[in-house]
C-alpha cells in the first residue's frame, strides 16, 4: 500500500475522497470528476502517492500515481 494513498468512491451524496481504513469521508463532491480532483491535490501536498477511482459498479476502474510518487509505467500512462 502506498503511503499517501486516497480512494474516489460512490457516496449516498455524490462521490467521496477517502484514505484507505477510513470509516468517514475526506470531502464529498457532487460529480466523481471533482473529487478525483480533490484527491490528487490532497496526495500531491503530502509529497505523492497514488489515487484509486472506483466505477459506479464498485469496481476500480483507474488509479493514477501523483508526482512525485514512483509510477511503474509512467511512458504509458498518457490518459492524465
Amino acid at each position: 500500500m502506498a503511503k499517501n494513498e486516497r480512494y474516489v468512491v460512490k457516496h449516498d451524496d455524490g462521490w467521496a475522497v477517502k484514505k484507505p481504513g477510513a470509516e468517514r469521508a475526506s470531502s464529498v463532491h457532487d460529480s466523481q470528476r471533482e473529487a478525483e480532483r480533490q484527491a490528487k491535490e490532497t496526495v500531491s501536498n503530502l509529497g505523492g502517492g497514488e489515487v484509486r477511482i472506483q466505477g459506479r459498479n464498485g469496481q476500480w476502474r483507474d488509479s493514477d500515481t501523483v508526482a512525485p510518487g514512483n509510477d511503474p509505467s509512467p511512458p504509458r500512462d498518457r490518459r492524465h
